[in-house]
């Protein structure tokens, strides 16, 4: 635990520090966020708040968790590295694309086709280094079979669905939290939840392990202690940054942070064998996809029934909706983050309430 913890406290207070140096730096550089036009009017005044913050949150926490290690005398584990590799490849295409916008002074990044090949190269790249590169007893970093709460027998993917799987969860997981990025705080406050969610299950795994004991309820998962320390690295990262991007924002993570974080849940779920199990612990990305999915097809389907097109919401993605229902920003953010503990609660009692079946 002593690992942990370490990580933890470093990646807090860097955070803390790097954060606010960000801050200052894009300020100083005129390295603003540009905002949509259609954005609700309370939206506007985050025009010219420094973006790009997500790096901040990216550096302290892949420096805690890499302290850590030093701390422990011990080397990263390939899951450890399989993480940082998504954490910090997304948040270098984010990077880029909010590079563009800011220097171009309008809402306009990376191309839709470049953001998407950047994103599928890094996740292709994570899903096959994932089921190689097995340890001495065999077993690798993800694994084949479908999981819940641990892998279900009988839906083994294969390697090449596997791939494809893994393709889908990364990219709905970094566009579910890039979508729910917007309110100050928001999207930062979940992201804290769903990491130190993360940390309790790597722990639970790691304690229920079936390489230190072949028990019933074990659990067939390589590096689960390595796993909780970048997990709550991450957690105590973005509760730093929380410190500064609360309302009223002084920096915003931007697609840096936002497709960094939410390929590292992705990563986190997939290792840990809880990959259907997102869909509850991370159910507040997963509404911000469904909102805007589901205002696209209303829009479409009323206009070729009725010719007339329709919004299912005000706007889209969901906190917009209340944005312009004239709930305050900050009435949002605390509401939609008690949502998310909820979420993660629950994930968490349905995790549990599975191992007490095995033992």
């Amino acid at each position: 635990m002593k690992a942990i913890l370490f990580g933890g406290v470093v990646s807090l207070v860097l955070s803390l520090g790097l954060t606010s140096l960000v801050a200052r730096f894009f300020l100083r550089k005129g390295l603003g966020q540009p905002i949509h036009d259609d954005m609700p009017m309370e939206h506007q005044v985050k025009q010219g708040v420094p973006t790009m913050g997500g790096s901040a949150i990216i550096a302290a926490a892949t420096i805690g968790y890499l302290v850590a290690h030093v701390v422990a005398g011990a080397g990263p584990s390939a899951s450890g590295m399989l993480v940082l590799l998504l954490l910090v490849g997304l948040g270098v295409v984010g990077f880029l694309d909010d590079y563009l916008k800011v220097t171009r002074a309008r809402n306009l990044g990376l191309r839709g086709r470049a953001k998407l090949v950047g994103q599928t190269l890094v996740a292709v790249v994570f899903a096959i280094l994932a089921i190689r590169l097995p340890d001495a007893h065999g077993l690798t970093a993800a694994s084949t079979f479908l999981s819940f709460m641990r892998d279900l027998p009988g839906l083994q993917l294969g390697a090449v669905v596997f791939v494809v799987w893994a393709l889908f969860m990364v990219s709905a997981t970094s566009n579910g939290v890039n979508l729910l990025d917007g309110l100050d705080g928001l999207t930062t406050g979940a992201c804290t939840l769903v990491f130190a969610g993360y940390t309790i299950v790597c722990v639970w795994q790691f304690n229920q392990s079936c390489a230190a004991a072949d028990l019933p309820g074990c659990y067939q998962v390589r590096d689960p202690y390595d796993l909780a320390i970048i997990a709550f690295s991450l957690a105590t990262a973005c509760g730093g940054f929380l410190w500064w991007n609360a309302n009223p924002a002084r920096i915003i993570m931007g697609d840096t942070g936002a497709l960094g974080l939410g390929g590292a849940v992705a990563g986190l779920a997939i290792m840990t064998r809880t990959e259907l199990l997102l869909i509850v612990i991370g159910g507040l990305f997963v509404a911000a996809n469904a909102s805007v999915i589901l205002q696209r097809g209303y829009f479409k389907l009323t206009r070729r029934l009725t010719g007339t097109p329709r919004r299912l919401f005000l706007n889209s993605p969901i906190q917009h909706h209340y944005q312009l229902k004239g709930w305050p920003e900050i009435t949002i953010v605390i509401r939609f983050w008690i949502i998310c503990g909820i979420l993660v609660a629950l994930g968490l009692g349905m995790f549990y309430a599975e191992w007490l079946t095995h033992s």
